[in-house]
């Protein structure tokens, strides 16, 4: 039962907060964007086809989270599950994991006491004027807060098309549902003095700042990734300002490695905040592109005799990948050595480089794959 006026406030903030100005919109390729998972029990039918724009950072998060429901979290978990790394999943279950793996996001937005989803009515909520830019969508936002995780869930599930059909913007309605149950506020707040928004124009679409990654991985948008609190001043001033890191691990983790940053000496160092998830999966950040490396066992992460050699299970989210591809990393019977010639990408495969920044020096064994990102 919000007021007009207010309503015109929670969207200019929206803009503000996500774009850096109210005269900005999402592109086509935004638009079109929504959580769909590929054919129901089908050898990859956990996954969700992700689009190839600035989306798909979130898509991937979201997959993330809905691995960690399919693998750790259900109820009644079947043996074959654990064992068998297709995952073949019905419709029923792809709704219930998206349901689930969205409403997740959204309560830690919310500090883990209430929650805000975003859907879109037919009415129109506010009217354009001069310092808004009119996009036939934002201005229909409706918003429904929770005080009750379940209820987001339960209420997620019921509306669950409006995050993955064709035409429903999916993607954006769950971001401004993340702005919302974050609250501006709160966002500013986390936001220090290199980052004001959470996406940023590169190469003619929006793309998402490290601010946005970590309020999806972690519940607040913390701009860099090492953990906790750094003072940073400039030579011969005394005074310093804080960089937010990350304060507490998360349920999912974050992994990154960049061919680029790496011969210009400049790779990003993520803390064991982010390397160190509660359960064994990771998004990767390969080469500026996005997907997610799993395992199937959970002691992983707490018997570190489990880390001498065991299965990672690989994801890229892109229609040309039919099959999960399974790779054995061993850190304990012999340290990797990079051949000393030949094409980059043979001696350090990104994807074995990007593994190797949380398990240092292990050798990796990709069985009958070709060795990709």
């Amino acid at each position: 039962n919000k007021t007009k006026h207010q309503y015109i406030y929670i969207y200019i903030s929206l803009r503000k907060i996500l774009f850096g100005g109210t005269f900005h919109v999402f592109d086509y390729e935004w638009r079109k964007s929504s959580f769909q998972f590929r054919e129901p029990d089908s050898q990859l039918s956990y996954g969700l086809d992700t689009d190839s724009g600035g989306a798909r950072p979130v898509q991937m998060v979201v997959q993330a989270r809905v691995l960690k429901y399919l693998l750790f979290m259900r109820q009644m978990c079947d043996m074959f599950l654990l064992l068998c790394p297709s995952l073949r999943v019905g419709k029923k279950d792809q709704e219930t994991a998206l349901a689930t793996a969205l409403s997740d996001s959204l309560w830690l937005a919310g500090q883990e006491a209430s929650a805000t989803v975003t859907l879109v009515t037919e009415d129109y909520c506010v009217t354009p004027h001069l310092d808004y830019k009119l996009d036939n969508f934002t201005e229909r936002l409706q918003l429904f807060t929770f005080s009750q995780k379940e209820d987001t869930r339960k209420f997620i599930l019921e509306h669950i098309h409006c995050f993955k059909d064709d035409g429903s913007h999916g993607v954006i309605l769950f971001l401004y549902s993340l702005v919302c149950s974050r609250t501006v506020d709160r966002l500013e707040e986390d936001l220090d003095s290199s980052t004001s928004h959470l996406l940023y124009r590169s190469l003619g679409t929006f793309v998402c700042c490290q601010a946005l990654l970590n309020l999806l991985l972690t519940g607040r948008a913390s701009p860099n990734v090492f953990n906790g609190t750094l003072l940073f001043g400039e030579d011969g001033c005394p005074l310093q300002r804080p960089l937010q890191g990350i304060a507490s691990c998360c349920d999912v983790g974050y992994l990154h490695w960049s061919r680029e940053e790496m011969e210009r000496g400049r790779l990003l160092q993520v803390g064991s905040m982010l390397k160190t998830p509660v359960f064994p999966v990771w998004l990767c950040c390969i080469n500026s592109s996005y997907s997610v490396v799993f395992g199937l066992n959970r002691s992983l992460l707490s018997d570190w005799k489990m880390e001498h050699l065991f299965h990672l299970y690989y994801y890229s989210g892109q229609s040309s990948q039919t099959t999960t591809a399974r790779l054995t990393v061993d850190t304990h019977s012999h340290h990797w050595e990079a051949p000393a010639d030949g094409d980059p990408e043979k001696r350090f495969p990104s994807l074995e480089m990007t593994i190797r920044t949380k398990w240092a020096g292990a050798a990796v064994d990709w069985s009958d794959h070709a060795p990709f990102y």
